[in-house]
């Protein structure tokens, strides 16, 4: 508990639980009139603690708000409650929906909890309001809140949270906070976090951050926590902190190879090809079959432009699971690009077969063919890519081209005019321009 009134002295001796507990109660039954406690605990704990306050002070009448969205003003949601006339004690719980989407939480707790831009309404409102709230309420607010909107309250509602008349903290015992952990370990899933919206996700982050600062973890625990924040991140698309966080579960765990591929993909999608494949590469030491480290790092090879070794990776890849039409079609691209094209063909023919409506392949075969001057096949190819995404304007193009090559300029007209009309980002005057351009290219060799 800390207090304006208590020393230096007095800070150093840490309250048990049920000093903590009895401190408070004493200071709701001095208090008369206006008001203002914060206690910082879990939401868990918090709920424990209404119910035997709420026994333990008969001589009060203690209610409950309980937010469970963001709000822009407590000032007029508090005054709308029913019986707040004859209300002592109000609890007031869920503070902290209205301050997450504010916080930017960075790795380890290095959020930028200062920024000027980041103060929410509600806050704005408190601040200027707290003369309101003493004229207007003749009862005791508590503030239950975790120990990130606690840290937040302070820093960003500093003329509210001046008027406290005390603040208490209620901390879980070791085994309330490994169930806690359990529970987000057992909750965390990648493709869940992506179905999150981006307010949950930081949430879930300043909870785990809020865990890690007990130190009731053991070493496997931490590293399990920071690989679920790297996987938030990631889902975020703060590719940057979760590289931070992989990084700090690796520093505990380094054999732990989920982290290592994690961490790849993080790093391809910055862009950071060299790294992420290193990356890839420490995940099959320990996991040679790890058959996702092999396929991405074919992608990552395939962006630096290494096409031979994009397809040794596709391969191993293949060998392990050879239903994978993506790696058979980024194995297609590969090929393709190494002027291998029947080879490519082959390629995208096997992906087709297991995923029959695989439009950049057929796409793709279109291309490959032409090149190797199969105009009437590509044509084919390019009207089932049509049948199956009909406003492609480059498939609609390159058929144009075909037809022109088998000397089917009507028809090569028609799609090359289609293709000007779907091509986004182009003037009128510019279609037009490409247009006469091309129906010259056709018209042209007719008449030489």
């Amino acid at each position: 508990m800390a207090k304006p009134e208590l020393t230096e002295w007095d800070d150093d001796l840490a309250a048990s639980p049920e000093e903590e507990y009895d401190a408070l109660v004493r200071a709701l039954q001095w208090t008369k009139g206006f008001g203002l406690l914060f206690v910082q605990c879990s939401p868990a704990d918090g709920e424990r603690l209404i119910a035997r306050v709420r026994d333990d002070l008969t001589d009060k009448t203690v209610d409950v708000l309980r937010l469970e969205d963001e709000i822009d003003d407590l000032y007029e949601t508090v005054k709308a409650l029913p019986d707040i006339d004859n209300t002592n004690v109000l609890f007031v719980t869920g503070l902290e929906k209205s301050l997450v989407p504010y916080i930017k939480p960075g790795y380890g707790s290095e959020g930028d909890y200062y920024a000027k831009d980041t103060v929410p309404k509600l806050l704005g409102k408190l601040n200027l309001q707290r003369e309101k709230f003493r004229e207007t309420f003749g009862l005791c607010f508590v503030f239950l809140v975790p120990p990130y909107a606690m840290k937040y309250l302070i820093r960003r509602a500093a003329d509210f949270f001046d008027w406290r008349s005390g603040v208490w903290e209620f901390v879980g015992s070791a085994e309330e906070v490994q169930q806690a952990a359990q529970r987000i370990l057992q909750e965390g899933d990648y493709d869940e976090y992506l179905s999150w919206t981006p307010k949950q996700r930081r949430e879930r982050m300043l909870e785990i951050d809020d865990l890690l600062a007990d130190d009731n973890h053991s070493a496997g625990e931490i590293s399990r926590l920071r690989f679920e924040q790297g996987n938030i991140c990631a889902a975020d698309q703060q590719f940057e902190w979760a590289i931070a966080s992989y990084d700090a579960a690796l520093a505990i765990k380094p054999d732990k190879h989920p982290a290592l591929y994690n961490k790849g993909n993080a790093l391809r999608n910055l862009g950071r090809y060299e790294e992420a494949i290193v990356s890839y590469d420490a995940a099959l030491a320990i996991k040679p079959d790890k058959h996702p480290a092999l396929y991405n790092k074919g992608n990552a090879l395939r962006n630096l432009g290494r096409y031979e070794e994009a397809i040794v990776s596709y391969d191993a890849a293949l060998a392990i699971k050879p239903d994978d039409h993506q790696a058979l079609y980024n194995k297609g691209i590969a090929l393709r690009k190494l002027g291998r094209h029947e080879e490519a063909i082959a390629s995208y023919d096997a992906a087709l077969v297991i995923k029959p409506d695989k439009h950049p392949a057929l796409y793709n075969k279109g291309m490959a063919l032409g090149n190797l001057g199969c105009y009437e096949e590509a044509v084919a190819c390019y009207d089932a890519a049509l049948a199956i995404k009909p406003d492609d304007h480059d498939a609609l193009n390159n058929k144009g081209i075909a037809l022109q090559k088998l000397g089917r300029n009507e028809e090569a007209i028609i799609s090359l005019l289609k293709a000007l009309e779907l091509r986004p980002k182009l003037t009128w005057r510019e279609r037009l321009q490409r247009f006469i351009f091309r129906i010259v290219s056709i018209i042209k060799p007719a008449n030489q």
